[in-house]
C-alpha cells in the first residue's frame, strides 16, 4: 500500500489544528487507498506538548492512518542514529543543522523529509499550525485531495486528474514533483502595519527582496504581488492547472513534494523567513512538473506575534530574510539559465550542481546587503516607534547578521552534499514507533 507523510511541524498551541490534519489523514486514506502517516513534530514546552499530546489521544482511530507526536528528544534520537549511520563529516554540526536550538522553518522540514523516508512514505505532504482549512456546506476543503490525485504520477497520467494542462508536451513523461496551493486571509508576512501606516515605506521594505539591479517598475510588480497569497475571495470550486508552477502562487502551508525532496534539502537557516521556499523554486527552474490547485488554506496570526517579544523577534526574522536574498536571486538566477541541466540522465534533481551554486555565491561582496540594512533602517526610523527600536536592535547587531546570512548558505552547501547519505541512512534506520494507529 501507498504511503504518504502528512506532516505538522509546530512550536506553539494548536490542538484545533491536530484535529483538522487529522481529519484530513483521515480523507487521504478513506477515499485514496493509501495509508497515511501524520507526523506531527512538536517543538513546544513542556506544558503545550502535554496538551497537544491529549489532543493526538481524541483522534479517532481510522483505519490506515498512523499518527506520530514526536518532541524534540525523540527527534535528537532518531536523527543521531540516522547520522552516525550515514557517517557524514562532522557529525556535531550536521545534528545542529537539522535541530538547531533556535527556530529554523527549513531545519523542521528537513527532519520530515527524513523521517518521512524511514516511514516509507514515497511523499511529504506540508501543513502549519497557524493555518486553517476552508469549508463548503460544513465540510473541509482539504488540499490532500489534489496532492493525491497527481502527485508523483507521471504527467500524462495527471493530465487526467486536472481542469487543465499548459505543460509541453515533451515533458509529459516527467512525473509530478510538486502540488500545491496558496492561502487566503492575511499577508504570509507580518508586515500589514506598514502598510497601513506608510505604503512608501511599505514599497521600500517589501522591494528590498528583489535583486538590486532591478528596475524600478520590475520592483514594484514584486511589490504588488509579494505575500498575497490568493488574496481573500472564498473558495468555491475546484480547479488544478498541470503545468510548471510559478514560485509566487504557492505557499509552504499547504505543499507536497516528490522525490525533490529526497535529493536536495531546505535551507537550515535559522530565524530567517522564508528559508523554506527554496525547493519551489528548484521544481520550476528544472522544468519538473507540478499542479496548482485552488484548494487555499486561510492563514492568521497568533498572539505571540503581537506581543513586544514576537514583534521584535519576527521583524528580525524578515530582515534576515532580506539579507538571505542577496545569495538566494545568485542561486536562483543560475539554476533559471542550467534549466534541466539540473537534472541527470534519470530526470532526478543534481544535488551536486545546487551546492555548487550556493558555494559561488558565499564569495559575493556584502555591499548590496549593507545598502539593504541601511534602507531598512531608514524605513523604520521613518515609521517611528516600535519601528525605531528594531532599527536600533539591527543596528547592534548588524555585522552578525551579515555574518550569519552567509553563514547559512555555506551550511545549506554542506547540507547539501551530505542529504544523499543521510537520505539512505533513514531509510536503513527504519520507522519510529507510532502514537497511534489503526490497520
Amino acid at each position: 500500500m501507498r504511503r504518504i507523510c502528512l506532516t505538522l511541524p509546530t512550536n506553539r498551541s494548536c490542538p484545533e489544528t491536530i484535529a483538522a490534519i487529522g481529519a484530513e489523514a483521515a480523507y487521504a486514506a478513506a477515499h485514496f487507498g493509501i495509508e497515511a502517516h501524520l507526523l506531527i513534530l512538536d517543538s513546544s514546552d513542556t506544558a503545550t506538548f502535554a496538551e497537544h499530546t491529549r489532543a493526538v489521544a481524541a483522534l479517532p482511530d481510522v483505519p490506515h492512518v498512523v499518527v506520530h507526536h514526536l518532541d524534540e528528544a525523540a527527534q535528537r534520537d532518531f536523527l543521531r542514529a540516522v547520522i552516525d549511520r550515514a557517517q557524514v563529516a562532522k557529525p556535531e554540526l550536521m545534528l545542529d543543522l537539522m535541530l538547531p536550538d533556535r527556530l529554523s522553518y527549513g531545519a523542521c522540514t528537513n527532519r520530515a523529509f527524513l523521517i518521512a523516508r524511514a516511514l516509507g512514505c514515497e511523499s511529504v505532504h506540508r501543513r502549519d499550525s497557524d493555518s486553517r482549512y476552508q469549508s463548503v456546506d460544513g465540510e473541509p476543503v482539504f488540499p490532500v485531495h489534489h496532492e493525491l490525485m497527481s502527485l508523483g504520477k507521471p504527467a500524462r497520467e495527471a493530465a487526467h486528474g486536472v481542469s487543465e494542462s499548459a505543460l509541453d508536451p515533451r515533458l509529459a513523461d516527467r512525473r509530478v514533483a510538486m502540488v500545491g496551493s496558496s492561502f487566503v486571509g492575511e499577508l504570509s508576512v507580518d508586515i500589514g502595519e506598514i502598510q497601513r501606516i506608510d505604503p512608501d515605506v511599505y514599497y521600500d521594505v517589501v522591494s528590498l527582496w528583489a535583486p538590486e539591479h532591478w528596475s524600478d517598475a520590475e520592483k514594484r510588480a514584486l511589490v504588488e504581488e509579494s505575500f498575497r497569497g490568493a488574496g481573500t475571495d472564498p473558495f468555491e470550486r475546484d480547479h488544478a492547472l498541470l503545468g510548471l508552477v510559478d514560485p509566487m502562487r504557492v505557499d509552504m502551508c499547504n505543499i507536497s513534494f516528490h522525490d525533490v525532496h529526497e535529493r536536495v534539502p531546505l535551507p537550515p537557516a535559522t530565524d530567517t523567513i522564508g528559508s523554506d521556499y527554496f525547493l519551489i523554486h528548484l521544481v520550476h527552474d528544472a522544468a519538473l512538473p507540478g499542479v496548482l490547485h485552488n484548494r487555499n488554506i486561510v492563514n492568521y496570526y497568533t498572539g505571540e506575534r503581537r506581543t513586544d517579544a514576537g514583534f521584535l523577534a519576527y521583524q528580525t526574522r524578515y530582515a534576515k530574510f532580506l539579507l538571505s536574498m542577496l545569495y538566494f536571486n545568485h542561486i536562483y538566477d543560475r539554476m533559471a539559465a542550467a534549466g534541466e541541466g539540473l537534472l541527470d540522465e534519470q530526470g532526478h534533481v543534481r544535488p551536486s550542481v545546487i551546492a555548487e551554486f550556493a558555494r559561488q555565491s558565499t564569495a559575493l561582496d556584502q555591499a548590496e546587503n549593507v545598502r539593504r540594512l541601511d534602507r531598512l533602517d531608514a524605513a523604520h526610523r521613518t515609521l517611528g516607534g516600535r519601528y525605531a527600536d528594531v532599527a536600533d536592535h539591527l543596528a547592534a547587531h548588524r555585522e552578525r547578521l551579515l555574518d550569519e546570512a552567509r553563514g547559512d548558505i555555506e551550511d545549506f552547501a554542506l547540507l547539501t552534499e551530505a542529504w544523499q547519505p543521510l537520505m539512505r541512512a533513514a531509510q536503513d534506520t527504519g520507522p519510529l514507533p507510532a502514537t497511534g494507529s489503526s490497520a
